[in-house]
C-alpha cells in the first residue's frame, strides 16, 4: 500500500534548500557591497568573518524561506481555486495527483547548488523548476478535466500570477518614485 503523505516533507525540505542557495549567495554579495563602502572592518570588530557569515546566513535564509513559502501559498491557493473553477471532480482525486510534482521542486532546489555564485543562474534554475512543475500539473490535471477546463485553468493561473507580478512592480516603482521625490537634492 502507498503511503499518501509520502510527498508531505518535501516541499519543507525545498523550500529550506532553495532559501539557503539564494541565502549563500547573498551572504557573498553583501560581503562585498559592504568591503565596497568601507563597512566591513567596522563589523570585523564585532564578529569574526565566520560568525559574520554565519549571521548573514540566517538573516538571508530567513528571509528568502518567508518568500518562498509565501509564494508557495499564493501558488497552491491560485491552484486550488483555479481547479474550484474549471474541474468537474468532486472527490478530491485532482489534490493528490498533482503532489508528485513535489519531487521536481526538490530536484530543482539540490540543481540550484551549481548556481550559487550567479543570481543569473539561481533564477533561471528555479524559473525552470517551476515551469517544468507548471507543466507536470497541467498534464496531471489535464486526465480529470476537458479540453476547456485545461485551457481555462492554464490562462486562469498565468493571469493570475502576471497581475500579482504587474502590481508588486508597480508598488516598487510607485515606492521609489516617492523616495527619489522626497530626497532634498533632486
Amino acid at each position: 500500500m502507498k503511503n499518501p503523505y509520502l510527498y508531505g516533507y518535501l516541499p519543507l525540505f525545498t523550500i529550506i534548500l532553495f532559501s539557503f542557495t539564494f541565502g549563500i549567495f547573498g551572504v557573498s554579495e553583501s560581503l562585498q557591497f559592504f568591503q565596497s563602502i568601507g563597512v566591513y572592518n567596522g563589523m570585523r570588530e564585532f564578529l569574526s568573518d565566520l560568525e559574520l557569515r554565519f549571521v548573514l546566513l540566517i538573516v538571508f535564509a530567513l528571509l528568502f524561506f518567508m518568500v518562498f513559502s509565501a509564494l508557495k501559498l499564493i501558488g497552491e491557493t491560485i491552484h486550488e481555486l483555479g481547479m474550484l473553477f474549471f474541474s468537474k471532480d468532486k472527490e478530491g482525486q485532482t489534490i493528490h495527483a498533482a503532489r508528485g510534482g513535489y519531487v521536481i521542486f526538490f530536484f530543482g532546489a539540490f540543481a540550484s547548488v551549481i548556481g550559487i555564485q550567479s543570481w543569473i543562474l539561481l533564477i533561471a534554475v528555479f524559473l525552470t523548476t517551476t515551469f517544468c512543475y507548471f507543466i507536470y500539473y497541467v498534464y496531471k490535471m489535464s486526465q480529470y478535466m476537458s479540453v476547456v477546463g485545461v485551457i481555462g485553468l492554464i490562462f486562469f493561473e498565468v493571469l493570475s500570477w502576471c497581475l500579482l507580478l504587474a502590481l508588486i512592480v508597480y508598488a516598487i516603482v510607485k515606492l521609489y518614485n516617492g523616495v527619489i521625490a522626497s530626497l532634498p537634492f533632486v
